[in-house]
């Protein structure tokens, strides 16, 4: 028999069992054997020689409309999150189809190269001509025979911030959006706030749509909206379609109501979006000493079996001038900020710019190296989880939908100086 590309001596991650040495065929774009020895040929073979292949990563939050402004039309001096939306504010007045367009692709050109196939986005809605979102849409088409992108109706400035907003949150969901957003916390007040979840479970319900919500973004240990998604979650029955994201506040509650919260959040299936390159940044600027990290309690909600996901959030924009598009990047500063560094803690590191991100996209069925699959995968110069970690492994080959998407060199270094 004869496969369409093959893969020779890879050592095979999986997210419950050991690491096992398998060759992997694809055929139709689909993963057609996975086996310690495969006696056949293809029209491409690749001696993998021990390297790890993975499947993609995941990026479960990040902004495509705004992606690679730095600096336009100015810097943000101050580094706070209110900044940033104010100079988004002012850039995006002049937003064009082709200027979002050509700038979401080249990131997700970006990403794919290192490893990520599978994104979600968030596309401003509180613009009246909706030009961000449209680009959005436009990209997802023209990417799906590579990435499957997810297009998240965003009211950047609250969904009850202007008169206009609540129709246009309606009218992307009518285009096509794939998920509802909001912000609770950046509305007018706390009953607007509370006002905008129950609106948002309610659109969920009545066009069929996940959920996913900028939750608490902020130092304020007041801001308690997750308690409301929590109640609207519990009473819905929709735990599993809902996200929220970044709850930096979580991370300034006061121990007894953390912990009373943790408990109704058992009940639920809720997934959380951690963001830590961004929120380590934003976070905490009006802190003196010592400074909070800004990051939700990761840990504490993986302890109690939550699922959490992880994700660049900004790549070259106004809240965040860096970035690269690298989960790796993400799931390092995770490590680092949230003191997972216990060997299952980094393992599950990883796993949350992988399989939790499938999970929390609702794409599991698309997902993971399994026979049968679409084959969706991708090789790293590591030999596990640690490794890939530790060193920020490059990703040496991408594989979607069956075919070679990207490869990259492993880097060569060669020390000049004496013994």
């Amino acid at each position: 028999m004869s496969y369409e590309l093959l893969l020779r001596n890879c050592r095979l991650l999986h997210p419950t069992e050991p690491i096992a040495p398998v060759d992997i065929a694809i055929a139709n774009g689909k993963i057609a054997a996975i086996a310690p020895e495969i006696s056949a040929s293809a029209q491409l073979e690749l001696d993998l020689a021990g390297q790890l292949v993975s499947p993609p990563f995941v990026e479960s939050h990040v902004h495509l409309d705004s992606a690679m402004t730095a600096g336009e039309p100015r810097w943000n001096q101050s580094g706070t999150l209110f900044e940033g939306i104010e100079i988004w504010r002012e850039r995006k007045q002049d937003l064009t189809l082709e200027d979002v367009k050509k700038r979401a692709i080249a990131a997700l050109k970006q990403q794919a190269m290192q490893g990520v196939l599978f994104v979600r986005s968030h596309a401003d809605v509180s613009e009246s001509n909706l030009i961000a979102l449209q680009g959005l849409l436009e990209v997802r088409e023209a990417v799906k025979d590579w990435m499957t992108l997810q297009v998240v109706a965003f009211p950047q400035d609250g969904i009850y911030g202007g008169e206009k907003n609540e129709a246009l949150m309606e009218e992307a969901l009518k285009l096509g959006a794939d998920v509802v957003g909001g912000i609770p916390h950046y509305e007018l007040t706390r009953e607007d706030g509370v006002r905008s979840v129950h609106r948002i479970f309610e659109w969920a319900e009545q066009y069929d749509r996940l959920i996913d919500i900028h939750c608490d973004e902020i130092d304020d240990d007041n801001s308690r909206f997750l308690e409301v998604v929590t109640a609207c979650a519990i009473r819905s029955g929709m735990g599993s379609r809902v996200s929220a994201s970044h709850t930096t506040a979580f991370g300034s509650y006061n121990n007894a109501y953390a912990y009373k919260l943790l408990g109704f959040l058992r009940r639920t299936a809720i997934n959380f979006i951690a963001n830590p390159l961004i929120n380590i940044t934003l976070q905490g600027r009006t802190d003196t000493y010592p400074k909070r990290r800004g990051v939700t309690r990761v840990k504490e909600l993986w302890q109690q079996g939550m699922n959490v996901s992880l994700g660049h959030d900004c790549i070259q924009d106004c809240w965040y001038s860096l970035g690269t598009g690298n989960m790796l990047d993400v799931a390092s500063m995770l490590l680092h900020v949230s003191q997972m560094t216990g060997a299952p803690e980094i393992n599950a590191c990883y796993d949350m710019v992988t399989w939790n991100g499938a999970k929390t996209l609702h794409v599991e069925d698309q997902y993971g190296v399994e026979v049968g699959n679409s084959a969706n995968l991708i090789v790293l110069d590591a030999i596990d989880r640690f490794d890939a970690i530790r060193r920020r492994a490059t990703v040496r080959y991408v594989i979607s939908q069956g075919k070679l998407l990207a490869s990259t060199d492993r880097p060569q270094m060669h020390w000049q100086g004496e013994a």
